[in-house]
C-alpha cells in the first residue's frame, strides 16, 4: 500500500499532475470518475495567496467527491511560503505540495518553480520552513535538475526527505529541456533504488497509453505515476491505464456518446465554477484531444473553439454526436 502521510493511495496510484488552467475542480471531477487515485490542484502563488487574490484562492475550492487531494503551491520567500502554508491547512487538503518543477520563465526568473533547482540550499530550507509551518503532510514535485550538468535529483531526494517530505514527484527532465526531447526515467529509477529513501517516488513524463505505464512501472520500479499532458481532453487514460495493468488487456477507445457526454459535463461544470465568459474559453484546450481521430471533425471543433454562447456550444455537440454515432475509432 503507498501512503503519503496517513493517506492511502492503494497498490500503485494514478496522479492527476498539476496544470495550470487545467486541473480545475471541473477537469478533476472526471478523472476521479476515471479511476484517478490522487489529484492535485493547479498550481498557486504564495503572493497571491497572501494578498488574498480572488484567482488564487479561488483554486483552494475542493469539493468531496474529488478526495484524497493535494494542493499545490509556487514561491521562492520563505515568510510567505510558511504563511500560505497556513493558509492551504484551512481548506483542508490531505496534502500540501511544493511546486518546484515549473519550467516556464516567468515563474523561474523569481527562483520560484523549477528556477530554485539553481540553489538546492534554498530548496532545502524553503521545504523544511513549509514542514514545519503544517499539520498537513508536505510533497514536492520537481525535475532532474536545472541542466544537463546539475541533475542532482538523487541529493536533492535525501536532503529533502530530511527535512520531513512525504512524497516525491519527479518530472523526468530538466529545466533547460522544458518539454522538448523525452523524458529520463533512469535517475528517477536511481531515486527509488537508493537504500535511503523510504518515502514514495512518483515519476512524470510521456506516459501517454497503458503500454507506456506499465512498461515503465516494471522498467523503473516507481511507486506510481503522475499524468498530465496526457489527460488533458482523455480523462479516459486513467481507467485503461487501469484495466492494461490488471488484465494485460487493451479497453476499447470511449465512443462518440461517452465522450460527448464527458464534454458536455465538463463544459457545464467548467461555466458554473468560472462563469459564463471563463469557462467557455478555457474549454478550448480540452476539445481537439476530446475528438481526437474523427474524420471530419474540423468544421466543429473550429465552432468549438471560437463560439461564445453556450447554447451554440451544446447545440455543436448534439450535432457531432448524431454525425458520428456509427464512427468506431480503432
Amino acid at each position: 500500500m503507498v501512503k503519503i502521510g496517513d493517506v492511502a493511495l492503494g497498490e500503485f496510484p494514478l496522479l492527476l499532475a498539476p496544470m495550470e488552467d487545467v486541473s480545475d475542480p471541473p477537469f478533476r471531477a472526471l478523472c476521479k470518475q476515471q479511476g484517478c487515485d490522487m489529484m492535485y490542484t493547479e498550481f498557486i502563488s504564495v503572493e497571491g495567496l497572501i494578498r488574498d487574490a480572488e484567482k488564487s484562492l479561488q483554486k483552494l475550492d475542493i469539493y468531496p467527491e474529488e478526495r484524497p487531494i493535494g494542493v499545490q503551491i509556487f514561491g521562492a520567500e520563505m515568510d510567505a511560503m510558511m504563511e500560505a502554508a497556513r493558509i492551504v491547512e484551512e481548506a483542508k487538503p490531505e496534502v500540501l505540495d511544493i511546486n518546484y518543477g515549473c519550467p516556464v520563465k516567468k515563474v523561474v526568473c523569481k527562483m520560484a518553480g523549477a528556477g530554485i533547482l539553481q540553489d538546492i540550499d534554498l530548496m532545502v530550507k524553503l521545504t523544511e520552513a513549509v514542514v514545519k509551518s503544517t499539520r498537513l503532510p508536505v510533497t514536492v514535485k520537481t525535475r532532474l535538475g536545472w541542466d544537463e550538468n546539475t541533475m542532482f535529483i538523487e541529493e536533492v531526494a535525501e536532503r529533502l526527505q530530511d527535512v520531513g517530505i512525504q512524497g516525491l514527484s519527479i518530472h523526468g527532465r530538466t529545466r533547460k529541456q522544458m518539454y522538448k526531447g523525452e523524458a529520463d526515467w533512469s535517475l528517477i529509477a536511481k531515486v527509488k533504488e537508493n537504500p535511503r529513501i523510504h518515502i514514495p517516488i512518483f515519476g512524470n513524463g510521456d506516459i501517454d497509453s497503458p503500454e507506456k505505464a506499465k512498461l515503465y512501472k516494471e522498467r523503473y520500479g516507481v511507486d506510481g505515476i503522475m499524468i498530465g499532458r496526457a489527460s488533458i481532453g482523455y480523462p479516459w487514460i486513467f481507467r485503461e491505464i487501469k484495466h492494461y495493468m490488471a488484465t494485460g488487456e487493451l479497453l476499447s477507445p470511449p465512443d462518440i456518446h461517452e465522450r460527448v457526454a464527458a464534454v458536455r459535463e465538463h463544459l457545464s461544470r467548467s461555466i458554473e465554477w468560472k462563469g459564463e465568459k471563463v469557462g467557455v474559453v478555457e474549454m478550448r484546450r480540452h476539445y481537439t484531444n476530446y475528438f481526437k481521430g474523427y474524420p471530419g471533425i474540423k468544421p466543429f471543433r473550429s465552432v468549438l473553439v471560437s463560439e461564445m454562447d453556450p447554447g451554440v456550444l451544446f447545440d455543436t455537440l448534439d450535432q457531432i454526436e448524431e454525425l458520428f454515432a456509427e464512427v468506431l475509432l480503432p
